[in-house]
């Protein structure tokens, strides 16, 4: 994978394209850089070869990152829509609200239901309300997830994610039109998560 690399010294906005990927490593900055989303919808996630690119958050406009807040290995952001990210220097004061942590709970919280049925169910659920929005009779998402990634973010493999995706598009709760990013969802589907968020 390419990724691209963060400044060293806090800078104005920087632009990513989707599909592209930016590592952000927690011992090449001298201070705590605070990333701020501009613009877009983000993947958060770790590089670490272990844990093969687990997912800890997703972030939008107005969502915070911060740098001393990362494990050894940094992490990595994966610009899902158009994205525009700024960083600054800011002092390392550990409180307020972590969009990060609270991500990471709510994934964790996604992975503890037994079924993958009702963890696709959960998770899909969980990126319409906060990433998405509804037009008309439909839900909207701005990006596509791979069914490799919905694996890895449901506890599942690709197959199963594939077979759910499948039978969540057979039941018309979902659908995709070629070559576009969105993935519209069915209210119903959403408003009936075996989770609240």
């Amino acid at each position: 994978m390419d990724f691209r690399f963060l400044p060293d010294e806090p800078s104005g906005s920087i632009r990513i394209p989707p599909g592209q990927t930016v590592l952000i490593n927690s011992s090449d900055h001298s201070e705590c850089l605070k990333l701020n989303v501009l613009e877009g919808i983000a993947r958060v996630y770790c590089p670490c070869e272990e844990t093969e690119g687990m997912t800890l958050a997703f972030l939008q406009d107005g969502d915070q990152l911060r740098t001393d807040c990362l494990c050894s290995d940094g992490v990595c952001v994966e610009a899902l829509t158009n994205l525009r990210l700024e960083t600054k220097a800011e002092e390392a004061t550990g409180h307020g609200y972590d969009s990060v942590n609270e991500w990471t709970l709510q994934l964790l919280r996604i992975r503890h239901l037994g079924q993958a049925e009702q963890r696709l169910h959960a998770l899909l659920s969980l990126l319409v309300s906060r990433l998405g929005k509804r037009y008309g009779e439909w839900c909207s998402l701005p990006f596509r997830l791979t069914h490799e990634r919905i694996g890895e973010l449901i506890g599942s493999t690709r197959v199963t994610s594939t077979r759910l995706m499948s039978k969540l598009r057979n039941g018309e709760m979902l659908k995709t039109a070629p070559g576009e990013a969105e993935i519209r969802l069915s209210p119903d589907l959403i408003n009936t998560s075996p989770l609240s968020f």
